[in-house]
């Protein structure tokens, strides 16, 4: 595409065009410059020229349509996927991707084993939301979460600048705290976001309760061991005062013992942290395997004698290959 240029090309025109145009992609979502029925021939042809609206992609449904997977072609021919999760209260989330791939290579996650190929543009990141937006209408995309394919902290720049853009009224206007960003723990980052004036969510995915154990899980554990992250979470939560929220794979044998849970207990020891549950979703060449229903309610009891806040996810998009961990493409 090259949308978020636009404003080059219409800098001759009178600020009521540029407003026209702009809700004609980000309010209307349209699909083509033949949509648009006030704007002048001339000024259409220069954005066909100059501006694309195509966004080449593969959509893949689940039965009930509760969850959709978008496999989306970029310029250069690389692919990403992104999806978008409809709940029951009229929520529409689009779980959007960051990078082409990913270099942290977690062992329980799909992209990982891609690779890392590339940092996505701003462009590239909002076209993803855009996908969703132009087959929803008029149903509006009310929550972005940054848990698709990459690390956000690693293209950090281009994510907030994407961020701001879907938070501005003149674009998507998606309020600031319905957006989340889920980092494997990149201090760095954490202490960027605390500055920025924006209240989005910080989420951060675990998967483990001690160094030993997410270090086998997660590489990324060895340059930043779980002191040091949290270090960086107390110093974000003073400074902001927001929640953080854990993300924590059940997976079988592995980290869903009665252990676990107990340890789990004692790093989680802050009434702003919120852990989120989430069953494993089971991936071709992995040998995990999704926690047993027993074990997950073991798990659970633990944290609630406990008093440790936690939510558990409800299973979306597996029949697809569009749940947590399993994004991944060929090319």
């Amino acid at each position: 595409m090259n949308l978020l240029n636009i404003n080059q090309t219409l800098k001759n025109e009178p600020a009521f065009r540029i407003k026209q145009i702009k809700k004609a992609i980000f309010y209307n979502f349209i699909n083509s410059w033949n949509e648009t029925s006030n704007i002048p021939k001339k000024l259409i042809e220069l954005l066909k020229e100059n501006h694309s609206l195509e966004i080449k992609y593969q959509l893949f449904n689940t039965p009930k349509n509760k969850t959709k997977k978008a496999l989306i072609e970029l310029n250069d021919g690389l692919q990403i996927e992104t999806v978008l999760l409809k709940h029951k209260d009229n929520r529409n989330t689009v779980c959007v991707s960051s990078q082409v791939g990913c270099p942290l290579a977690c062992k329980f996650c799909a992209t990982g084993d891609m690779g890392y190929k590339r940092n996505l543009t701003v462009d590239e990141i909002v076209e993803q939301i855009l996908v969703f937006a132009r087959l929803e209408k008029p149903s509006k995309i009310t929550n972005i979460v940054f848990m698709g394919m990459g690390e956000p902290f690693l293209n950090y720049k281009n994510v907030i600048e994407a961020i701001k853009i879907l938070n501005n009224p003149e674009y998507f206007n998606i309020g600031a705290r319905k957006i989340s960003i889920s980092t494997a723990g990149i201090p760095s980052g954490i202490k960027d976001l605390k500055n920025e004036k924006l209240q989005i969510n910080l989420a951060i995915s675990l998967h483990a309760p001690n160094n030993n154990l997410r270090e086998t899980l997660m590489p990324i554990n060895k340059k930043y061991p779980l002191q040091k992250l949290f270090k960086s979470l107390d110093d974000y939560i003073n400074q902001t005062g927001r929640k953080v929220m854990f993300e924590y794979l059940l997976i079988d044998k592995i980290n869903d013992q009665e252990i676990h849970a107990k340890q789990l207990v004692k790093i989680l020891n802050n009434p702003l942290y919120l852990v989120n549950l989430i069953p494993y979703n089971e991936i071709n060449g992995k040998i995990y395997k999704a926690s047993k229903p027993k074990s997950i309610e073991k798990f659970k009891n633990i944290l609630r004698k406990n008093k440790v806040q936690f939510t558990e996810r409800h299973y979306f998009g597996g029949e697809i290959k569009a749940a947590c961990g399993q994004l991944t493409t060929k090319n």
